[in-house]
Formats: structure tokens, sequence, C-alpha cells
């Protein structure tokens, strides 16, 4: 199971990648492998600001559908448009081709929820 060192977790298995004011933010490696199949992502949130922990979408696999959350405060600027013809991207390359949304960050709310990945290891028991 892959977690990288350059980015940081929630609980509910987003990883986000600060980069100056824009997070990238995806699901990680080990939420991929609980969902399984993933067969469709549903991100209507463009252009809305929104809080920590707030809802910006869900993710549909074979068996469920689970909301993802916001792991920091800011306006959705891009969705991962490849996601809309092949939501398996999620399960393929869940840090790299399958980044979910981008995020222009407000200033004002920093998540000190999050976590480092020897945290994020530790939580998953691994």
């Amino acid at each position: 199971m892959e977690i990288l060192d350059n980015l940081q977790y929630t609980k509910n298995h987003e990883w986000v990648l600060i980069n100056g004011a824009i997070a990238t933010i995806g699901v990680t490696d080990y939420a991929q492998r609980e969902l399984g199949d993933i067969v469709y992502v549903d991100v209507d949130t463009l252009d809305q600001e929104l809080n920590i922990d707030d809802v910006f979408g869900s993710v549909e696999a074979v068996k469920t559908v689970s909301d993802l959350y916001m792991p920091v405060a800011g306006k959705i600027i891009e969705i991962n448009k490849e996601l809309e013809n092949s939501p398996e991207l999620l399960n393929k390359s869940p840090y790299k081709d399958g980044w979910i949304v981008k995020v222009q960050l407000l200033d004002t709310a920093i998540n000190n929820e999050l976590l480092s990945s020897s945290q994020y290891k530790t939580l998953i028991g691994i």
C-alpha cells in the first residue's frame, strides 16, 4: 500500500497536497482499496467556497457510495475532467492521475487535524 510522505491526510482518507495557495485533493490508496472498483465520481461544487469537513462530492464503487470531505477551506477551482470517463483512475493512480479537485485556499482556516504520512499509517494500522 502506498502512502506518500509529501502529502497530508485526513481521518476520512482524503489526501491533500498544498502548493502555495492551491491544494490538490484526492482519495488515498487505502480508501480506493477499501471501496473496490470505482465506477463514478460525482463532484458538482465547482466555483463554490467550502469549509473544512464540508462534503464536496462522492465516489461510487460497485458496493457502496462514499462522501468526499474537504480537508481544507477554499474555493474549488478545478475538477479532474478525466474522471468523468475514467473513474477507475482513482483505483489505478490515486495520487497522480486520480486527483479529484484543486482548491484555492482560504488562508483564514488551517486544518489542525491533517495527518502526516506516519500518523496516517498509524491510523490505518500499517
